[in-house]
């Protein structure tokens, strides 16, 4: 897959997604057999439209789906899953975290600022949100690097498209994360069984809906989806934030004059640097769209990056305004797919940027050559950052209040 989008198209994947919107806003690639969806409503359809393109995707040439996540399923299993997870998963235990958030965001920022440089992605922004969901799950301190091994090669998993040796590679190596994993999770459950905690593993192991519970599949998908779609949203949310202040000065200054426009900032980030460009679908059968005709049982990608581009809904959309109003973005999905985990992932992007930014000034990049792009051609964001600064010793900027 890597051959058609090299890392400098990952880096900036715009112009390509601006050109196919205009003249061929839903377009076949032959070699990999995959349609792409470039434009807002398009891309929306698919999204919202789960009897026609379905969830469950699957590698081209394959007949299973890769793995059984809440997000890889259709009505009526999906609604089963997403109700039983959502017990577990609530508003009041995300606002709960906020102060271990910050606690983490200063234990990691704090031995940093004396050298007036970090790599950020290695140093900060990798760690905040592997160490916040495992708090979450109950997970020690000592497993935490584990979890981010785990989370990189479950996300490689979408490279099976391309097919050939690098679907191989990428299969093998999840093979045996999976063993890993699935031995790690049945031990972990077992403990929680015989002394229950206060933590989200607990919960899924005892929640019921109707009286029934989650099986130990249902839990280890939602364990995996947590580990890479959890964390690595997050990681290239705060990673984007970065890279748009950093690229954009003149707004940073604006968003450091009016901190309280620190929400919309991040909305604008996930917007105009969309963490994932990229979901799965699959067509359950003949569907036309701008005069092409998708047959069934074809893997679609909606390009999410490409839709949040569209002029249609956004004046200027190659701009970054971190004041934009309205945002109709879909970052987070649409439709019943909508992420379970959006208000985390911004919760932890608003305390990350608040600590940012009334601890550091004149941020820059300290090295000139492009940033290598993380692992997953869906995936949008750096893997790494260095970057340099001068530590800010005035008055801490204020909190953002929502």
């Amino acid at each position: 897959m890597h051959e058609f989008f090299p890392d400098e198209m990952r880096r900036n994947p715009f112009p390509f997604y601006d050109a196919h919107r205009e003249t061929s806003p839903v377009l076949h690639l032959k070699p990999f057999d995959l349609w792409l969806i470039f434009d807002y409503d398009g891309v929306k359809r698919a999204l919202e439209d789960h009897a026609t393109f379905s969830s469950e995707a699957r590698p081209p040439g394959t007949t299973e789906k890769p793995f059984d996540w809440l997000i890889f399923n259709d009505p009526p299993r999906h609604a089963k899953l997403r109700a039983l997870v959502s017990r577990a998963f609530t508003p009041r235990i995300v606002a709960d975290l906020e102060p271990r958030i910050r606690q983490i965001s200063g234990e990691l920022l704090g031995p940093q600022f004396d050298r007036g440089e970090m790599e950020f992605v290695a140093d900060y922004s990798s760690q905040l949100p592997v160490m916040v969901i495992a708090d979450l799950l109950g997970i020690p301190p000592a497993d935490r690097a584990m979890f981010k091994h785990w989370s990189d090669s479950i996300l490689l998993l979408a490279d099976t498209v391309a097919g050939g040796e690098q679907a191989r590679r990428a299969g093998q190596q999840y093979g045996s994360v999976m063993f890993e994993l699935d031995a790690y999770l049945k031990t972990t459950l077992a403990d929680r069984r015989k002394s229950h905690r206060d933590d989200l593993l607990s919960k899924l192991a005892y929640v019921e809906v109707d009286g029934a519970r989650l099986a130990h599949e249902e839990i280890s998908g939602f364990f995996q989806l947590l580990l890479a779609a959890g964390s690595e949203t997050t990681i290239n949310l705060i990673n984007n934030a970065m890279l748009c202040f950093v690229e954009h000065p003149e707004q940073l200054a604006r968003l450091r004059e009016r901190i309280d426009l620190l929400p919309a900032a991040i909305e604008e980030v996930l917007r105009y640097r969309s963490p994932f460009q990229a979901v799965f679908r699959q067509t359950t059968r003949d569907v036309e769209m701008h005069g092409q005709n998708i047959p069934a049982d074809k893997l679609v990608l909606p390009l999410i990056g490409s839709a949040n581009r569209d002029p249609k809904y956004f004046p200027k959309p190659d701009s970054f305004d971190v004041a934009r109003n309205p945002n109709p973005h879909i970052a987070f999905g649409h439709g019943i797919h909508f992420c379970l985990g959006a208000a985390l992932s911004r919760l932890e992007a608003r305390i990350a940027l608040e600590d940012i930014l009334s601890r550091m000034e004149a941020i820059e990049f300290s090295i000139d050559e492009p940033w290598e792009p993380r692992p997953a051609f869906h995936v949008h964001g750096p893997m790494r950052l260095p970057i340099k600064f001068r530590r800010r010793y005035s008055a801490q900027l204020p909190r953002c209040r929502r």
